[in-house]
């Protein structure tokens, strides 16, 4: 089996104050006198996960269970409390909207910023920036300032720039359903496109019937354990029925 990624016994915990002093001064005082009790919050418990070269796997969940986690964790964003974690390949994260852009440079300047980030040289950018926001319908602003754009047009363009090329690894976190109809049609064509180049895809939604048309297995995740994966209708329907019970 080709593994783009693995993940063997993951956990990970964030450490939160036991008692939040009231102000910054406070807790800088307390620390320093050693002062500060914490505990552990558990995001992500125990997770054994492999997915495949061209294979998507979608994670469903409800708000809490660890989905976000577990893409920053792939992403290197957070390193696990405890596991191991095996990412081949260039990775291409879309994790939070907006992220890696800055609100006061233009369009075309973004695209070099975002790229840059993922590792592609600004010239190539350049080169690139305006078949990027053809795709992304906003070739027509690539000159306003990004805060100009709306959240359509911004996960558009983070889309296209993160999608140029065909990354090893492609994690994204509901990103798609700020877009329309069209835009998510043609993501997922794009999508199906970069998973026929070899891309795994980790791919988060609320979008149970879009995990469903897309996955090529589901994971559902609960208060940060692995409560099932396998094929995505079934994984789904049991999230669906313990959602409703």
């Amino acid at each position: 089996m080709d593994a783009a990624i693995e993940i063997q016994d993951v956990s990970l915990a964030y450490r939160l104050p036991r008692h939040p002093s009231s102000s910054v001064k406070e807790f800088a005082i307390l620390s320093l006198k050693r002062q500060v009790a914490y505990e552990n919050l558990w995001a992500l418990r125990d997770v054994d996960l492999t997915v495949r070269r061209g294979e998507l796997l979608g994670v469903v969940g409800p708000n809490g269970a660890g989905k976000s986690t577990l893409l920053k964790v792939l992403a290197r964003v957070l390193p696990p409390t405890r596991g191991r974690v095996v990412v081949r390949g260039a990775v291409a994260p879309l994790i939070a909207l907006g992220s890696g852009f800055h609100s006061e440079l233009t369009g075309q300047e973004n695209i070099v910023l975002h790229g840059a980030i993922l590792g592609r040289s600004p010239a190539e950018m350049r080169r690139r920036a305006r078949a990027i926001a053809e795709w992304a319908g906003v070739e027509k602003f690539l000159d306003a300032p990004l805060r100009t754009y709306s959240s359509g047009m911004l996960a558009r363009l983070a889309f296209a720039i993160s999608t140029d090329v065909v990354p090893e690894v492609l994690l994204i976190d509901e990103v798609l359903a700020v877009g329309d109809e069209a835009f998510r049609e043609r993501s997922e064509a794009r999508i199906r496109e970069l998973m026929a180049g070899g891309a795994a895809v980790v791919l988060v939604s609320h979008g149970l019937p879009f995990i469903r048309a897309l996955a090529d297995r589901a994971l559902w995740l609960d208060a940060g354990r692995v409560r099932a994966v396998g094929d995505p209708d079934e994984v789904v329907d049991s999230y669906v029925e313990a959602v409703a019970a």
